[in-house]
Parts: structure tokens; sequence; C-alpha cells
């Protein structure tokens, strides 16, 4: 198990809230002796409200993640009337902040309101957070699930989905180049949570008690369809995917929605973009604005006008009919949501289930494979008819079935064998399934998909994240992006081990040759290997050497090896990505350098640190790049670096408590990797230095505005220099470290000398386990190198930025591919001549230290807020119903008094204004929609957050149940800002049980009393004492679509500020148009 410690240090004004303590409020005008006296009005309460029925559920890692959510919502919402949610496993508390110094928590709670704000216009007010950890940059799942706890985060996302029962989840794709390990864990978890809720043998103690929720069918999986630079030229116009023939190579049904429909937000006068006021906004304006709300990401207000877009969506996985590309419904914008939320147009009834299941995904040429039909009836009865499979050209299948008429809850199975041709292509086939009842009155279509491969198929042998992610595949029946491609690096001059797994998918023994075909520049040992005998269905395995012969080659280049498998007829192919990576000699120097900037003292030829591996190219030699280099050295256990890094201009300067987002600002990172290759950087060491920082007074220790450096996403993450070094979870994170900057500016910023300089010591014992001893250096020759050689892995990688924001721009390194940071192994070799690591030191890595910066969604107000009046739980925990809250107010205080048969912590929130979102951009614009608009250049600056979150969290406290009620004394500023906008909000968590309440503040009237007591009815949507399932009904007074959820009406938000803090004294915002 690797350590996740909760962090309690919180940055900036943000307190710890103390149980039974209240923080005051900055000073605002006396209370007038005209004010009305107040009380607590009906209390809506999370565990007796009925839970919110969805329609779509986006399922995403991080708060930016959904930022094209935004339009389609709006766009279904307009055509449909549907609802969208958004499940987010995380609040990104572990990105960067380009506008404040919030970290951690603090930094989660910002950045939820920035997504409730990206939402709140296209009615998705909606938002679960499973509060998982977002830890660092990674392209892990497996290092994510580890450190989000799998089962744990699976639990809680079954729970919201039979919550909320929506019928279709959106995603992006599940591939292994999804890129960031907490896209794909989090890409993944929507595959897995629709099969998971369905299952009663899942999570079963969902299923009882007296707020049990009853299994959940989701009815379609679907995931985006990115087309960055929008090449695919779609029709702009609705119905924009008429006459679409879907994606070339990959067979699945595609659904898309036109963005360029108008919204009923309009233009205002003076804007920007010059655009008649008074005009609708189309709804891709809409979401273009709205994906732009996260600041904090360096975001920027959107001030152009945003094109229409043909949003697509793969439908990868569908339990019900839905409608072909090439056919009117197929084309229609609507087409994503038929058969799951709107009635499939072909005619069968709208809850009717119809799938196919193959009982194997590959098939080899001349085998055949069983799939089975499902056709359920819902509500309504489906008639007599019959169900038949498609097949591609030169395939057979047996003929089609009859099906008797299916009353409501009946179904059937129909099995059909589908047999590929021996000379049948290889890849994935698309096997239509229909259905048409007796009286041709109605049809259904959908389809099931199997991949063809060769009979004897040979694979390059994959390893670590591949080998997880091809078994996840597996294990989920998902093979939309098929399995992981290959790919492995190779040191210049190095010898490597390739081994070839073959796997017979026939019906008979098999027998043959992998040959293994290399560019120049390469030898092989052999270049071909046979196997013998390998039974049907298992595998055997053959390996070669593999030698790059060039030892002084720079690397930075990706070449490919084919490995062909000859077995009788069958020939199967694969292409292996590979990765040269450059290799080095660190010799051992004379002495310890004197840090003084100095190359003579290590007396070696230095490595270039100058390609680019992402970001904006270097516009000259002389703004980045160029000749950067490094000098290396090792002496006495420790490693020395000098680099020297070509640069015009300076960056923004970091103060000593933004000594972390290296990445920003000018900088350099030295990454260690002793146990090369590791399969991500949670093994690694990963140390960035700033050259300099905005620290006149020299208080991080390192002299007047010098160097600071921290550790990132690596062993043991946090500042590694100054005061706050004391504060790291584990202790110290980087003894002994010594860094000297050389890094002269003038009063514009520029670097005087067109470069800048660092020396670094770096002791070896930081390092999460011992270096080698390393093998020699490779020479190219295989007779001479150690085949599969131990070394160092090593980068250096210097980050550029020219502006005054906190906004990276070039990102060079000695080995320089996309992604590097997060993957070691491409990272480059470096070999230390002549070192022996101490003998005490194990050659084993310890659990990491990784801090867990999560917030609690128990101490989000805006959370809390959304709980109570929608019903569903808080983070995907357990419903309580074994506490009550019966606050009351009296011209001294707000008294919290708590009750029941269970510990437990409150806490409390006294919130003014708008709960669902905070606005995120200033705007001089009059009658501006949620400050998105701009009518000045000037437009669009963060809104001020920091110290009560702009002014919306009056007062905080919290308290544990039974030990003492909770007390907010009205001091004359809470008082002066009490109004029909304030709502008291309270949280209560024991262990893995939840609840939630929100109390407006109402006038008191003649006869009122003081003490309102909570909703404890059962609620109006339950049956048999359970939540979900198919009750949908709400409030009867309620407006808008069916479930009793107005269009309009108020929605909350609050903070994690585990402390209170005063208001700025505004009023709340003057109610729009939503759908709630």
């Amino acid at each position: 198990m690797k350590h996740l410690l909760r962090s309690v240090a919180l940055a900036g004004a943000c307190a710890l809230l103390v149980p039974g303590m209240m923080y005051a409020t900055p000073s605002l005008a006396a209370p007038s002796s005209e004010a009305p006296e107040w009380v607590f009005g009906h209390a809506q309460t999370s565990s007796t409200s009925d839970p919110t029925k969805l329609d779509i559920l986006g399922v995403w890692a991080h708060p930016d993640d959904d930022a094209s959510f935004s339009a389609p919502c709006g766009v279904w919402g307009d055509l449909a009337d549907v609802r969208c949610g958004i499940m987010l496993t995380t609040r990104g508390e572990g990105g960067s902040n380009s506008v404040g110094s919030e970290a951690g928590p603090d930094l989660g709670l910002r950045r939820e309101n920035e997504d409730r704000a990206a939402h709140v216009r296209d009615g998705t007010v909606d938002v679960y957070f499973l509060d998982r950890v977002d830890f660092f940059y990674n392209t892990s799942a497996p290092l994510t699930h580890q450190l989000w706890n799998h089962e744990e985060t699976l639990r809680r996302a079954t729970q919201v989905v039979r919550e909320t029962r929506p019928e279709i989840l959106v995603t992006w794709p599940a591939s292994f180049d999804a890129g960031h390990g907490n896209h794909q864990a989090a890409s993944m978890l929507a595959w897995e949570v629709a099969q998971a809720a369905a299952d009663p043998n899942r999570f079963p103690e969902q299923l009882s008690g007296p707020n049990a929720v009853q299994p959940w069918q989701v009815k379609k999986v679907t995931e985006y369809v990115f087309d960055f630079g929008n090449t695919t030229k779609l029709p702009d116009q609705a119905n924009c995917l008429a006459g679409y023939a879907g994606i070339e190579g990959r067979p699945y049904t595609v659904a898309g929605t036109w963005t360029g429909y108008e919204s009923e937000y309009t233009w205002v006068e003076g804007n920007v973009q010059g655009q008649p006021a008074g005009t609708p906004k189309t709804w891709a304006q809409v979401g273009g604005e709205n994906a732009k709300a996260h600041a904090t990401q360096a975001r920027l207000m959107e001030k152009t006008v945003v094109d229409n877009r043909c949003t697509r969506f793969l439908v990868g996985k569908s339990w019900v009919p839905m409608q072909e590309n090439g056919t009117e419904g197929g084309g229609d914008d609507r087409s994503i949501l038929f058969g799951a939320s709107l009635p499939d147009p072909s005619g069968m009834p709208l809850g009717t289930l119809m799938y196919g299941s193959p009982e194997a995904q590959m098939v080899a040429p001349g085998e055949s494979v069983d799939v089975t039909v499902t056709l359920e009836a819902g509500e309504q009865a489906i008639p007599a008819g019959t169900v038949s499979i498609d097949v591609p050209e030169g395939w057979t299948v047996s003929d089609k079935q009859a099906t008797g008429e299916l009353t409501s809850g009946d179904s059937t199975d129909v099995t059909f064998t589908v047999t590929a041709p021996d000379s049948s292509a290889l890849g994935t086939m698309r096997l239509p399934i229909r259905f048409a009842s007796d009286s041709a009155e109605m049809t259904g279509y959908n389809e099931t998909h199997v991949d063809v491969v060769a009979p004897v198929n040979g694979r390059f042998t994959r390893a670590g994240n591949a080998a997880y992610y091809d078994q996840w595949t597996e294990d989920y029946n998902v093979f939309v992006y098929g399995q992981s491609p290959a790919r492995r690096a190779i040191g210049a001059g190095e010898s490597i081990t390739v081994p070839v797994t073959v796997t017979n998918r026939s019906s008979e023994a098999q027998s043959g040759t992998v040959e293994l075909t290399v560019p120049e520049g390469y030898a092989l040992n052999q270049p071909s290997q046979s196997f013998d005998a390998v039974a049907p269905g298992k595998t055997a395995t053959v390996e070669f050497i593999l030698t790059h012969t060039d030892p002084a080659a720079v690397g930075n280049t990706i070449d490919e090896v084919t490995a062909t498998t000859t077995a009788g007829t069958s020939v199967s192919t694969e292409k292996l990505e590979l990765n040269v990576v450059p290799t080095t000699v660190i010799p051992k120097l004379a002495k310890a350098p004197a840090l003084d900037g100095d190359a003579s003292a290590y007396g070696s030829t230095p490595i270039s640190v100058a390609a680019r591996w992402e970001g904006e190219e270097c516009s000259s030699e002389a703004d980045c790049g160029g000749t950067s280099q490094a000098w290396l050295g090792w002496y006495d256990d420790a490693l020395y670096a000098l680099v020297d890094v070509v640069d015009e201009q300076a960056s923004a300067a970091a103060t000593p408590d933004r000594c972390f987002g290296h990445w920003l600002v000018d900088s350099v990172e030295f990454l260690l990797d002793p146990l090369a290759p590791s399969n991500d950087t949670s093994t690694t060491f990963k140390l960035g230095v700033f050259p300099f920082t905005d620290d006149p007074d020299g208080r991080n220790g390192n002299g007047a505005n010098g160097p600071c450096w921290s550790r990132d996403a690596d062993h043991h993450q946090g500042f590694s220099t100054g005061p706050l070094a004391e504060t790291i979870e584990g202790g110290l994170n980087a003894p002994g470290v010594e860094v000297k900057a050389f890094a002269p500016r003038d009063d514009s910023g520029a670097y005087t000398d067109g470069h800048y300089k660092l020396e670094v010591k770096l002791p070896l014992a930081n390092l999460p386990a011992a270096i080698g001893p390393t093998s020699t250096a490779p020479t190219g020759d295989q007779a001479s190198n150690a085949v599969n050689p131990t070394y160092l892995g090593f980068n250096i990688t210097p980050y550029d930025s020219d502006t005054p924001d906190f906004v990276g721009q070039t990102r060079l390194a000695w080995s320089a591919f996309g992604s590097q940071q997060s993957e070691p192994y491409r990272w480059g070799h470096a070999y230390l001549d002549g070192y022996e690591p101490p003998t005490d030191r194990s050659h084993e890595a310890g659990d990491p230290i990784i801090p867990d910066s999560a917030l609690d969604s128990i101490d989000s107000p805006q959370t809390v807020f959304q709980s109570a009046t929608r019903g569903v739980p808080i983070a995907g925990l357990m419903p309580a119903a074994d506490v009550t809250v019966a606050p009351s107010i009296d011209a001294e205080a707000i008294r919290v008094p708590l009750s029941g048969t269970q510990a437990g912590t409150a806490r409390a929130f006294l919130w003014k204004g708008d709960p669902s979102f905070i606005p995120v951009w200033t705007s001089s614009c009059a009658n501006s929609a949620h400050n998105f608009d701009a009518c000045s250049p000037d437009d669009g600056a963060a809104m001020p957050w920091q110290p009560n979150m702009g002014g919306r969290l009056l007062a905080s406290v919290q308290a544990d149940v039974g030990s003492t009620d909770m007390t907010i004394e009205l001091t004359d500023e809470i008082r002066a800002a009490l109004g029909t906008d304030v709502h008291l909000l309270v949280s209560y968590r024991n262990g893995d049980t939840v609840n939630a309440w929100a109390y407006p503040l109402v006038a008191k009237k003649d006869g009122d009393t003081p003490t309102p007591k909570p909703d404890t009815d059962k609620k109006p949507g339950d049956q048999d004492g359970q939540r979900g399932g198919d009750a949908d009904q709400g409030d009867p007074n309620a407006t808008g679509r069916p479930g009793g959820v107005a269009r309009t009406g108020a929605s909350g938000s609050a903070l994690i500020m585990l402390a209170a803090f005063g208001v700025a004294g505004a009023a709340g915002l003057a109610a729009s148009r939503r759908r709630h």
C-alpha cells in the first residue's frame, strides 16, 4: 500500500476549523434598527429528498475535462428537455494555479466553483465529486487505480449512478493513449460503473436498508470523438451527421450534435466581438465561453466569436436500439438520445433492451464465434417478430430467429453462429443486429463487434502499464480502441532483449517462425526464431537480442521494428515503436565542484538540453534552446550538474510559497530513476529548480530573490527548501541539496547575458533506492555490451516562459519525448563510471509519500447545498438518516443543535447569495449573464476569491455530534448581511454515511415557529423504502421536465474552507433562466 497522507496545511488565508469555534467576517455597515427578525424556513434534506433523475452523466477526472460538454448539453436540453450531470473523480487539487496562491484542498474548492460556473448556463447543476486524490500528472492507470483505491472509487461511482439513474454515460476514449493516468482511469470508470450499477452482486450493501437504491441499467456508454483543429469537415448545419458513414477503421456508430442552435442567452450592448445587442448567442458561443471558465488553469475569458461545431460521440456500447449511421435518424442531432432518453424512431418502445454479446472478442479467419442477442421488454410489450445478424461479405451466419410477443419485463435470448471466411481481412468487424416485428410496424437496430486476428498471432510482449491495460480490456470486454500499442525504449549503443508472444487462436496445434525486421543502425543476434506445437488457445514466447549500433547517437528519434509471425498460411505482423534515448557516461570527479558556475571543474563533454519536447517552438536560438547544455559528474555519493540555459526573457517570479508548479515559469527539472525503467514516477526523484524568486528579504534562506526548489510528482513530493520544507509529510525530502543560481536580469526582465546558469549538488541518498552499480557504457556491439544493462534513468528538462502571468510556453530536454516528465522509460540512460552505492542502501523503493490533498466534499458548501436540494448523497457515500438538525436564530447567535444515535462530525456554513455558482470573471458589461461577457479589453480578470469565496461565506463552524451544539455568533457584520439570499448549510459524516441540510433564511411573521423541524418524511419517489430504480417523482409543484425539478430556481454552493470569513456585502445575483 502506498501512503496517502491527508494534508491539513491549507494555503493562503484559509484557517483550520476548530470544533465549536466561529470565525468572524470583515467589517460591514451597522445593522439597521428596522432590520427584520429572521427564522429558518423548511429544510431540504439529502436523505429525504427524491434523488435527481439524470438523462446523461459525464464521467471525467478533473473539473476542466468536461469543458466541451456544455454546448451539447445546452442543445439537448432545448431539443429534448433532457438533463445532464457530471461525475468527477477529483477536484484537480494537484493542478497548477495561474491566478492565486491556493493549493491542495483550497485549490479544489476554487476549481469546483469554476466547473459549476462553466455549466450553470446550460442547466448542468448536478456535479458529483468522488473525492479521489489528484496526486500528480502521470500516464499510469495502475498507479491511479492504486492511489484512488480502485474498488472504493467504483463503489462511490456506483452509488451515484444508482441514485441518479442516467440513461447515457459520456466520457473520454478509454484508450491506452488517453494520456494522463487520471484520464485513463476515469474513462475506464465509465465502463466499469455501467456494468457494476446493473449487477445486484456488486456493492449489495447499497441495495438494502432504509435508504436503499436499486440496480440500474445504463443504456449507452459513449466516448468523445476528438478532432483537434476541426479537420473533419462536417456540415455547419442542423443534423450535421446526415449521410455520415462513420470513422474509417473504427466501425462503431457515431452520434453527432450541432452546436449552432440559438441559445436563450443574448449578446449584450457593447460586446467586444461587435455582435448586435439582443441577438441570440449560439450554444457554440455559450459553450465556448463556459469552457474558458477555468481561470486557475491559465484559461482566458473568451472574447472572440466561437465557431459552430459538430460534436461527435462514438457509441462504444448500447444496450438499447439505436439509429444507424447513414439513416435519417442516425443523422439527427438527437441521435445519441434515441432508444435511451427518447423513443427510437424505428418504433421500439422506450425501455426496450436489445443487444448482442459475442462469446469471444477475437476470432480467426476460418473460425466461428457464437453471438447471443438479448431482447427484453420494458414497460411496453414487444410484438412477435424476428431477430437477425448481418455479416460482412463472404461471412456466414445462422438464419434469422423468431421471437414471440414479450410482455413487460419478459426477455428472450437467441444465439447465432457467425463464421469468418479463410480470406477474411483482419481488424474490427461490425455485426449489425436487426429486429423486425411480424406486422412490419416496428424495427430495431443495434450492433456488436468482433476483432479478426490471424490464426497464429505474434505480439511484442507487453509489460507494466501496457500489460495492465490489455488485462483491463479483457476483464471488462472493452475493445473499442483495441489493445495497447507496442512501445519501448533503447539507449544509444545498447543491447536489449525483445520478446514476442505467439498466441494460437486456431483449432489445431501450430508451429512456425517469428522474424524481426530492423532499420539501418541495428543488429540482431539472429533474424528469426521458431516455435513448435503451440496448442490451441495457448501461447509461446521467443526472444531476440537487438543492438543499437551507434553509442554516440543523440537519440530523440523513434524507429520501427516489425515482427512477422508465420505458421502455415497464417501470417501476422506487428510494429514496435522504439524510442531511441541518449546515453552518457557520468565521470567520477577529482573533487567536489565549488558550485561557482565554472564548467572546468567537470572536465567532460556537456550534454545538450536544447531539444523541444512540448509547447511552443522557440522563436529564435536566443529565445530558448540554442546551445543550452549541461556538464555532469559524481563525487562522494552525490551527483553534480552545471546547466547553462539559453534564454532572453525572464518569466514571472514565484514567491517562496509558490515554489511548486515549476513548469509555469523559467526553471530546470532534474529527473533520476534509480530503478530504471520504472513504470511511473512514484519510484523516482524529480527536483524542479527555480533560478530566482520574488523573495527580496531572503526569508526562504537562499538570499534575496534567490533560487528555490521542490520535488514534484515523484516518491516524496513537496517543498524542498526554506521554512515550508519543514512542513512536508514524512520530513525533509531533499536534505543536502545545494543550488547556486547565476541569473542576472535587467529592469525589463531580460537576462543580461542572454542565458542563466544553475549548478546543483544532488545527494544520491535522497533517491528512493540505490543506483546500480551501473553496467559498463554501451559500445554498439553485442559482443561487448551488457544485454539489458543496468543504468540510471536520467533527464534534465529546462522550462521556458516569457510571460509575467505564470503561463509556461516551451519545454526542452536532453531526452525529448512527449509526456517524458511522467514516463521514465523514455528518459536518457546514464552510466556512473566507477560508482558503488553504500552497502546498506536498499535497491528497493519504499512506499511513496503522496499527500492526500483531496478536498472532503462535506467541507464544500456548494456540494452540501446540491446534496440537500437534489437528493443525492455527498461523494457517492451512503445516506444517513439518524442525525437530527434543528437550527434556531435569535439576536445573538445561530444555534445548531445536533442529535443522533451515531457519532460523526457536522459542519455548518452560513452562505450569502446564489449557492449554485460564483462568477469567475470581472465584466464591465451591463446585464452580463453570469459575467461571461466582455465589453472592455480589461474585462476578464479573475474575480477575487480569498478569503471568503468571493464574499459568499459569512461564517463556518464544526462540531462532533453529541459533544456540543454548533454556534455562530451574530456579529454586527453578519447581522448586516442577513437577508432572504442567505442559507444555513449543514453537512454530516460518520465513516461512509453522510447527510446534508439546506435551511433558507426567511423574515419572521406573526405566529412563526422559531425552530423548524427537519424534513424526515419518506421521499415522494420512495418505493418500499428504496431510492432510485424506476421512481422519478419530485415536487408536484415544480415546473419543467418530468421528475419535478424546476427549470428555474435557486441552487447553492460553498467552501471547504475549514474556516469562516466575511462578505463583501454584495447582493445576490439576479436569477436567470436555467434548467435545474
